[in-house]
């Protein structure tokens, strides 16, 4: 292809289109399941443990490979790898759709995760060779509203479509809507997406990525089975064999580095303490949303009997927050920096204390509506935070490293998702029990509350070390630069 072949006007404006759709898809995927959690459980039977893999699967696995399938797009085209994604994504989306076993569907839900990462890594990677740098703003802008859309939509969506059982599907008609989006998706990105690859040398870390998965998969299964299986000396075994698979994989990432290599997680980046702690609080951070709305959904829902979509309702505040938050903060990044983090993590610790008081205070009669100040507080607190954080966290990072360590916080956020997810439900399912009073659930919820509680107030602590503002101008300067070198770079490889 020449640049002369690449799509422009209305042509590139709906190729866009087809890219951003993808990513709405995976981001709804994210969080549409969890208003569906109860309806699942009382179909399929499932257990506690395998509601945490239904949405801890999709995570960790989507952590595991995003740098590796982001680097197979640069080397062997990022149209096919983003197809790739999209048909895997969609054939994965109809067999959850008609699993007919928990554990069925907690496999599809795996499967699509490792999908999901194969196509997502390619829609801005593609953006970039479609858009000059100084382009770019308005298309980025609109991402960002993409995003926030799909955080909007996923529970609201969920609770809607459970609630009035479309088609007669109930839970299943949360993974049918990806089928024809999916469809559509692949013959739009055949057609209109053009076929690009990176001019640099890429390196593929098999070896990272097999030691890395296998140590997280047995770290999660021990936290997120230990305590159906009674802890059990077979269950502590697995984690500890865990913790040497990370400790070896730690090993072999330096000696990787060392030889000239391009490791999965470049252990030259932490000599920064900045970057250190970007990636620790992305990792509390995000790892605390999942765990915050997980244990509050199923208490509104198997606690206090909402319906799906009264539960959504309860939370769509929260939803509204981040998105009217997120236009305010832009122009204060400059300005903040690493203290418009702060600031958005202590709003959010302080939302989930607040929600915790809620509950507390209300027992039995919470309404839907009670929850608005902390959901609204706590949505403002998470674009506060993640709007900024990663500039701010690259800020010390030398530029021919940013993509790369871009690339390691992305997976660190996906981390903390799982990780998190599996330690709340441990404190979630064993202080419910039986479950046979609502006392019971709402013991459950205000001791789970605790986990995210706990990890927003650490990685609000970890936020201080970040860095300064005036790094993250100089940073931003240099990047700018950068960025139209390498558009220049991407336009002459066509």
């Amino acid at each position: 292809m020449t640049p002369e072949a690449l799509p422009v006007g209305r042509r590139r404006t709906v190729a866009v289109l087809v890219l951003f759709v993808a990513t709405f898809m995976d981001l709804l995927d994210t969080t549409i399941v969890n208003v569906a959690l109860p309806a699942i459980q009382e179909d399929l039977h499932a257990t506690p443990s395998q509601l945490e893999w239904i949405v801890s699967g999709y995570v960790l696995a989507f952590a595991t490979v995003l740098i590796t399938m982001g680097r197979l797009g640069d080397l062997y085209g990022r149209k096919r790898i983003f197809l790739i994604g999209v048909v895997g994504f969609t054939v994965a989306s109809g067999v959850a759709a008609f699993a007919p076993t928990a554990d069925v569907l907690v496999i599809s839900r795996i499967v699509q995760g490792l999908f999901a990462a194969t196509m997502v890594p390619q829609v801005l990677s593609i953006v970039q060779v479609l858009y000059s740098p100084k382009d770019r703003a308005g298309v980025l802008g609109a991402f960002g509203a993409v995003t926030g859309l799909a955080a909007v939509a996923g529970p609201l969506l969920s609770g809607i479509l459970v609630t009035h059982d479309v088609a007669g599907l109930e839970w299943r008609s949360i993974f049918v809507i990806n089928l024809p989006i999916g469809v559509l998706l692949a013959i739009g990105g055949w057609f209109l997406i053009p076929e690009t690859k990176s001019h640099h040398r890429t390196y593929l870390d098999f070896p990272g990525v097999v030691l890395s998965s296998a140590a997280l998969f047995l770290i999660v299964f021990g936290l997120i089975e230990g305590r159906p299986k009674d802890w059990a000396w077979g269950i502590w075994a697995v984690m500890v064999l865990g913790g040497i698979l990370l400790l070896a994989f730690i090993v072999y990432q330096r000696r990787a580095e060392a030889a000239g290599r391009t490791p999965l997680v470049p252990p030259s980046l932490f000599r920064d303490r900045g970057y250190t702690a970007g990636s620790f609080t992305s990792l509390a951070f995000f790892g605390s949303i999942g765990a915050y709305f997980f244990v509050v959904t199923l208490y509104l829902q198997l606690g206090l009997h909402f319906s799906p979509i009264n539960s959504a309702l309860a939370t769509l505040p929260f939803s509204i927050g981040a998105f009217l938050a997120s236009g305010a903060c832009v122009p204060l990044v400059d300005k903040l920096g690493k203290g418009l983090v702060t600031i958005g993590l202590v709003m959010f610790t302080s939302a989930v204390a607040w929600t915790a008081q809620t509950i507390s205070h209300h027992g039995d009669s919470l309404a839907k509506w009670d929850l608005l100040g902390p959901m609204f507080l706590g949505g403002a607190g998470l674009a506060f935070s993640a709007i900024p954080l990663i500039d701010v966290s690259l800020a010390n990072i030398d530029i021919k490293h940013a993509g790369a360590a871009s690339g390691v916080l992305g997976t660190f956020q996906q981390v903390g998702g799982a990780l998190l997810l599996a330690v709340v439900g441990v404190v979630f399912f064993q202080t419910v029990g039986a479950g046979l009073s609502s006392q019971d659930w709402r013991d459950g919820v205000l001791h789970g509350l605790l986990v995210p509680g706990i990890g927003l107030g650490v990685g609000a602590l970890a936020s201080l070390l970040l860095p300064t503002v005036e790094a993250v101008r100089h940073h931003k300067e240099l990047a700018e630069k950068a960025a139209e070198e390498e558009y220049q770079q991407e336009i002459e490889a066509l």
